[in-house]
């Protein structure tokens, strides 16, 4: 690490990562909202995941924006990697294409730099529901939707949520990119993620010293189009879920993969179906359907999770065989 630099003099570019048209809308507010922040970007890079034809629309639209191809293999772990490549500020943050921003979003990244043993800041994303936070919806598994669930508390943390994230760049000298073996791409069917979280356990074990630092007050709002309002998008996320900690667990290992899900299934989850029943026994009829939605939830985690686990357990019975 270079030496300190005090949070004022920090300069900082945000990468956003785009794939689909239809998404169009929603990533020019993501950038007119980073345009709009109080503290602005030194750069605001936008990567194209391998669609020539989108490429050049955002590249004539915004003339403005560093707009660039993603050099990597499809997907936002390549999409993010490349951006880090064009980026050349102290800090490189994160936004989804289809969030906004708060004003004061890069503000609070960067004041958070206090320490120069603090290497990334996440912050606040809250859903922008189309039409409205269904009653069973518990917001302990807002992380469903990519935003922040109940029970996150200022601080220190194992990993950021990567749609609101910022890291110092010299970070990835050290420990390398996001692993294109995690996460999602426009070609799977199934909603994978944990990229940013594989690659934050990686970064600590490279250097245990290191701190990643949850600061509530950088906000974002992240939409949730109405298909993703559903149950059975809940209960398909939460399966996903499962099978991208597999995959973590496999890179990184069991310890250090599952060591905030046990404390968030231990204490968050418990709560909330105890807050839930009693919600039900004050006459909350709702509040039956939010512990059952944070049962089947986990249940669906833990299903996700032993399928993701099938691989590795016949490659090793297949190596004591041989």
């Amino acid at each position: 690490m270079t030496a300190a630099i005090p949070p004022s003099s920090m300069t900082m570019d945000v990468v956003i990562c785009a794939y689909t048209l239809e998404r169009w809308d929603d990533t020019l507010a993501a950038i007119e909202s980073v345009r709009n922040q109080t503290t602005p970007p030194q750069k605001i890079v936008l990567v194209v995941d391998h669609n020539p034809d989108l490429y050049e629309l955002f590249s004539a639209a915004l003339p403005d924006v560093t707009v660039v191809e993603n050099r990597k293999q499809r997907g936002l772990s390549g999409g993010k990697d490349t951006g880090v490549e064009v980026a050349t500020s102290d800090v490189v943050a994160f936004l989804d294409d289809d969030a906004v921003a708060h004003p004061d979003w890069l503000r609070h990244f960067r004041d958070a730099y206090v320490d120069e043993t603090i290497v990334g800041v996440g912050g606040t994303t809250l859903p922008s529901w189309e039409s409205g936070r269904p009653r069973w919806f518990p917001e302990e598994f807002d992380w469903v939707l990519g935003c922040t669930f109940t029970g996150r508390e200022a601080g220190p943390v194992r990993n950021l949520l990567g749609g609101n994230a910022s890291f110092r760049r010299e970070v990835f000298s050290v420990a390398g990119g996001f692993p294109s073996h995690i996460g999602r791409t426009s070609e799977q069917s199934r909603p994978l993620g944990c990229e940013e979280t594989e690659f934050c356990i990686r970064v600590r074990q490279h250097r245990p010293d290191w701190t990643f630092v949850f600061e509530p007050q950088s906000v974002i709002w992240h939409r949730v189009p109405a298909a993703r309002e559903t149950f059975s998008y809940f209960r398909s996320r939460c399966f996903a879920e499962g099978l991208s900690k597999a995959a973590v667990t496999r890179s990184v290992g069991v310890a250090d993969g599952l060591s905030a899900e046990r404390s968030y299934t231990a204490r968050t989850l418990t709560r909330g179906v105890a807050r839930g029943l009693g919600e039900a026994l004050r006459g909350e009829r709702a509040g039956i359907e939010r512990s059952y939605a944070i049962s089947v939830g986990l249940l669906s985690a833990a299903a996700g999770y032993a399928r993701g686990g099938v691989p590795l357990r016949r490659r090793s019975a297949m190596s004591a065989t041989s």
